[in-house]
């Protein structure tokens, strides 16, 4: 069982950002950061969301139910993007 707001901490900490990054956040109400949701394998379970910081934008990624945060740079920087959600 985990949070949005335990796995996007751990997301903006791999990029070296924090909260303090955020510059937008949707859905705006906040609420959903902290409902506790299954994020093994099974069905998708938590909330659809976006954050921009300054540099990246994050959002969820799942795969076979299993969920996690992935995030793309907010501008061009001539770096490809993996497959995402297997």
């Amino acid at each position: 069982m985990t949070t949005w707001r335990k796995l996007i901490e751990y997301a903006l900490d791999s990029y070296k950002q924090d909260w303090g990054d955020i510059v937008s956040i949707a859905p705006k109400d906040g609420k959903w950061l902290d409902y506790l949701f299954d994020d093994s394998y099974g069905k998708i379970q938590g909330e659809s969301f976006t954050v921009w910081t300054k540099t990246r934008v994050y959002f969820p990624a799942c795969y076979d139910g299993s969920e996690w945060v992935e995030s793309l740079s907010r501008n061009p920087d001539d770096k490809a993007t993996s497959h995402i959600g297997g």
